[in-house]
């Protein structure tokens, strides 16, 4: 390739003043000389051409390949109904007929799923970028896209595509697609217990009939199913069961020939918690213990606690009025027969039947318990006297009965076979070194234990901590009253914070302290599986796919009373895994994919901007034929369009890489320049002798 190239000998400046000069004096030479003007203009212009020095430079010019990038969309929605195969197909073609222009176009392909389970949808333009982020923009000859059009990344402009060449989607799918989904509006995270939480939600269709019906379970259990109209928002009021999640599975059914029913069903997790846990504290005899029950739950903010403490016993007579015995008088009658079921644990500190509280009231907290409610006797030398309140009708639901002894003798509390798989106990700081590294305890209330489960023992391995289940309620039983000495720190103290709180939520029944339970966490690809159990070994757990397709897992041990797996999850959606009767619920990937909001392939989502940049929107696949038809590829190398009826365009840019370069002056520098000024100064001459000869008298 020839090209003429200037070096001027002088500033550009200058020349262009020489020029100015030259241009001027030739003007006035040939308007007062004529035919010998010219001349002199002609000597002139060689003049100025000298002093720019021009060359001829002929360049080795390599061509190069223009670039044209395909991205081939195979996410969650591509793999409805045809749309898989039509993209295989199409994917194919374009190899052949790309791969037979490999003389003049590179093709790259780059392909995008949604391997996060749809959370952000379809991300073409983040893959075209990346594709094509080490390619000058000139050397783009097109962007080819197979898709379904259902793309979640689209760039507002041309100019966000980083190049100038034309874009052309070829969409899946056909027209006048089925489907039926359910769409949330408002899903609440988190509920009250025991109260209702409103999901807002409709149910949207395309080709439907107008009518639903909706299925409505919780942890997998039917709650109720009812008919609903489409396109109408409308409320649906759900009970928050229990504390943790509470996993809520909404489904519709399907359409006749629909898309797809993955999107006709929507799972939302629904937090459990606690308005306000309500503790009814009664203290007997004042002891140094007291403090620590109170600041114990006055710690806790969720905690509502309701304290009264026993400072005058009845048989004590020193003639003090009856109105003057108490600022408050205590509320028998309210606390245990009209509010007693508001609480959610009742705590007997070192309390003796005193006859404060009449027969009909340990009745009642007897009941509340087997309905449901929990309690703990904190107890002290008072439960193996005449006056322990196992010798009431609370006595059938207490653990633990006394057998008359107190011993006073100090000890380290011991945690049991039990006490080491038990939630309670399990993994208590200072309990994994023998005997445990924690302080004394100096008092123990002997009892003998019948139904209920002893987690610590203390001196002569009596029980120390005993819990039962009664009914529907549960029941705690500490035979010692000098659990304070570990919050004073007495002989480095001990983890009183821990055992108390541990043993307080017990009682009020949270889920991550139930002996037995199964729970499931997703990580990525894989299923957490935990088993808690008192027993030595669980057998496997049940895990049923999205799909309805089961697996047996079997579990390992880890800690006592702990078994665990890990299992592949290669679907999403909800899984239900069950263990004898206990069922889990963990749903996998988002709970409501972005990829199965909107499933209905489309054209007119890429269309502004494939037209923007003189490209095309088409569909591959003609009426609800399965086969692929796709339009012929040409190289345009100018021209406003580059599509037609039965064809697409693809930029040639006429790239190259120089190999080499070679320079011919034409001018030789000041050889040149000299050798003009010499020819200037014949031509000066000659005219000069010339004028001479016509002019007689300058001849004289």
């Amino acid at each position: 390739m020839l090209s003429l190239s200037f070096t001027p000998l002088v500033p550009t400046l200058v020349l262009a003043a020489v020029a100015l000069l030259a241009a001027v004096a030739a003007l006035v030479s040939i308007l007062t000389r004529g035919v010998t003007g010219i001349v002199r203009t002609l000597a002139l212009a060689c003049l100025v051409i000298a002093l720019a020095n021009p060359s001829l430079v002929r360049e080795e010019r390599e061509p190069m390949k223009d670039i044209v990038a395909v991205v081939i969309d195979r996410s969650t929605s591509q793999t409805l109904g045809p749309r898989a195969t039509q993209t295989n197909a199409a994917v194919e073609e374009l190899r052949n007929r790309l791969g037979a222009m490999d003389r003049q176009i590179e093709a790259r392909f780059a392909t995008v799923t949604d391997n996060a389970g749809g959370g952000d949808g379809t991300r073409l333009f983040s893959a075209l970028s990346d594709l094509l982020a080490d390619v000058p923009s000139e050397r783009v000859a097109g962007a080819l896209l197979v898709t379904d059009g259902v793309v979640h990344d689209i760039p507002g402009s041309t100019a966000l595509l980083g190049f100038n060449a034309p874009l052309h989607a070829l969409v899946t799918g056909h027209e006048g697609e089925r489907d039926r989904r359910i769409a949330l509006l408002e899903a609440p995270r988190f509920g009250l217990i025991g109260k209702d939480q409103t999901i807002r939600l409709m149910v949207e269709e395309r080709g439907g009939t107008g009518d639903a019906t909706l299925t409505v379970r919780r942890d997998g259990q039917l709650l109720r199913t009812l008919t609903v109209a489409t396109g109408r928002p409308f409320a649906l009021p759900i009970t928050i069961d229990h504390g943790g999640p509470n996993v809520v599975e909404l489904e519709v059914d399907g359409l006749d020939g629909e898309l797809t029913n993955a999107n006709n069903r929507a799972v939302l997790t629904i937090e459990g918690i606690r308005e306000k846990l309500r503790v009814l504290l009664i203290s007997g005899e004042p002891h140094a213990g007291e403090r620590t029950w109170r600041n114990l739950l006055k710690s806790d903010a969720n905690v509502d606690l309701v304290h009264f403490t026993i400072l005058r016993p009845p048989e004590k007579q020193d003639g003090t009025p009856i109105n003057e015995l108490s600022l408050i008088a205590f509320p028998t009658r309210e606390l245990f027969q009209q509010k007693i079921s508001e609480f959610d644990l009742i705590i007997f500190d070192r309390y003796a039947n005193q006859s404060i509280l009449p027969n009909i009231y340990y009745d009642n907290i007897a009941r509340y318990v087997r309905e449901g409610g929990a309690l703990l006797v904190a107890a002290g030398p008072e439960f193996a006297t005449a006056g322990s309140i196992a010798r009431t009708a609370l006595g059938p639901v207490l653990p633990a009965a006394p057998d008359g002894r107190v011993l006073e003798a100090p000890y380290k509390a011991e945690v049991t076979e039990t006490g080491h798989r038990h939630p309670v106990t399990r993994a208590l700081p200072g309990s994994e070194t023998t005997p445990p590294s924690w302080g004394e305890w100096l008092r123990l209330v002997g009892a003998h234990v019948d139904t209920g489960s002893v987690l610590l023992s203390g001196s002569e391995e009596r029980p120390l901590l005993v819990l039962l289940r009664e009914g529907e309620g549960r029941v705690g039983m500490l035979l010692s009253d000098h659990a304070w000495l570990w919050a004073r720190g007495y002989r480095n103290g001990g983890p009183h914070l821990d055992l108390l709180r541990r043993l307080a939520h017990w009682l009020m029944k949270e889920p991550a302290l139930e002996e037995e339970a199964l729970r499931a966490n997703a990580r990525g690809g894989e299923i957490l599986i935990e088993r808690q159990t008192m027993s030595d070994a669980p057998g496997p757990v049940v895990v049923t796919s999205p799909d309805g397709t089961t697996r047996e897992v079997t579990l390992s041990g880890g800690e006592p009373g702990l078994f665990n797996a890990v299992t592949p999850a290669e679907q999403h959606g909800l899984y239900r895994l069950t263990s004898g009767d206990l069922a889990a619920f963990v749903n996998v990937g988002p709970e409501n994919p972005r990829e199965l909001t909107d499933v209905f392939s489309d054209t007119e989502r890429l269309r502004p901007l494939a037209e923007a940049t003189r490209g095309s929107v088409r569909r591959i696949a003609s009426g609800m034929t399965d086969a692929v038809d796709l339009p012929r590829l040409t190289l345009v190398s100018s021209g406003s369009r580059f599509s037609g009826g039965d064809w697409i365009g693809l930029r040639a840019s006429g790239s190259a890489v120089v190999r080499g370069v070679s320079v011919m002056p034409l001018g030789y520098g000041f050889l040149g320049l000299a050798f003009l000024l010499g020819a200037v100064l014949v031509v000066w001459l000659v005219e000069g002798r010339r004028r001479g000869l016509n002019d007689p008298d300058a001849a004289r």
